[in-house]
């Protein structure tokens, strides 16, 4: 019952309860009354031997009537107003009792309790909101301790992956001005090293650049029509470049027709397949690496497979591989460097184009990442 409703109703019984009370007791003086009158009436028709002793004996009866049912009304209505207010304050102190212990759990930081109230008045939908805010404030205290996780997962990625480059620079660059590289094919080696690592630290820069924008929701795209043949032909040549300095293997392959769209931001999409190629590259077990890239028509949309030769992903790790920070590697060892976003920014743009990414893996053989794009498909003017 609503508190409103439980003190309309305290304030009525105590109002109508003297009155009851009061009509009850003036009904019975009244009915005394009238009997002794009938009485005296009916003694003076019969005898006249009627006295003023039983006339003052009626009096006095009636006097300690009165009194009874007077006394008695006071007990019943204190007894009334006691159990009414009783009633109310019961219906008040136990939530705010409740509510009590509940704010000085959350003053003393713990979010480790759930309040239980029952009953439809304010107090009890009062304690309902309280329990939603402490359970909306454990969430948010749970995801700060996890954002605070990640980043300092992160600040240590970036610290590792950025040493281990630029440990090597240093070694090679002490090796050129010491004479080391003293014929031009080591010179051109070590030339290439520095090249490479260099290019790893500014991917490493950008990646971390790129993931602050994610964090903030402020990606910045620049969709337009891109033709699916001429777009990964030339994705394909730019990243063929660097899988040969690499010595690796590159095989392309797209079985769309020449004048195939889609709507997206170039710039994105050949992050999207330079982030999946570096990951191929990190993982590259065998001798003789290979990447293949196929590109597909599946009805609305474009697919993209990038398939490589790579050690594989266990399959316990295979749904996790798009989380951010989440590495299979949990060893860090130096040849197999990243901050750990790398895939986490694919999805997320991949996402935000209205496609998605997944991967199928089989260990020892290697892996095939796969994302769609939607086709642009103009439609008629009626």
């Amino acid at each position: 019952m609503k508190l409103k409703n439980r003190i309309i109703v305290g304030f009525l019984m105590i109002i109508l309860m003297p009155m009851l009370l009061l009509a009850a007791t003036l009904f019975g003086i009244s009915e005394a009354q009238h009997r002794n009158s009938s009485g005296s009436d009916t003694v003076q028709e019969s005898a006249y031997d009627i006295t003023i002793a039983d006339t003052g004996s009626s009096q006095t009866s009636i006097q300690i009537m009165t009194k009874d049912l007077f006394f008695t009304a006071l007990v019943i209505l204190i007894f009334t107003s006691v159990s009414i207010g009783l009633w109310i304050y019961r219906s008040v102190a136990a939530p705010l009792v409740k509510l009590r212990k509940a704010t000085q759990n959350i003053k003393e930081g713990n979010l480790d309790f759930v309040l239980e109230v029952d009953g439809t008045d304010e107090f009890a939908e009062l304690c309902r909101d309280f329990e939603e805010m402490r359970r909306r404030l454990k969430e948010s205290a749970e995801e700060k301790v996890l954002l605070d996780k990640e980043n300092k997962e992160l600040i240590s990625n970036i610290s590792h992956d950025l040493k281990t480059p630029i440990t090597a620079v240093k070694g090679y660059v002490e090796g050129i001005m010491d004479g080391v590289a003293d014929t031009p094919e080591k010179m051109d080696r070590y030339v290439r090293t520095i090249y490479n690592k260099t290019n790893e630290m500014d991917h490493l820069i950008n990646e971390l650049t790129f993931y602050s924008k994610i964090d903030t929701n402020r990606i910045p795209y620049t969709f337009s029509k891109l033709n699916v043949d001429d777009y990964f032909s030339d994705c394909a040549e730019e990243v063929g470049l660097e899988l040969e300095t690499r010595g690796i293997q590159l095989y392309y392959a797209n079985y769309v027709e020449k004048d195939v769209l889609v709507i997206a931001d170039g710039e994105q999409i050949r992050r999207v397949i330079h982030n999946i190629i570096s990951n191929a590259i990190k993982y590259m077990d065998k001798p003789k690496g290979v990447i293949q890239i196929r590109v597909k028509d599946v009805g609305d949309f474009i697919q993209v497979e990038i398939e490589d030769n790579g050690k594989g992903i266990a399959s316990k790790d295979l749904t996790y591989i798009f989380d951010r920070f989440y590495r299979t590697d949990v060893s860090r060892n130096s040849s197999k460097g990243g901050s750990g976003i790398g895939l986490s920014i694919v999805r997320k743009i991949l996402e935000d184009h209205g496609g998605k990414v997944w991967a199928t893996s089989r260990e020892g053989i290697g892996t095939i990442m796969y994302f769609v794009l939607r086709k642009y498909q103009e439609v008629p003017m009626k």
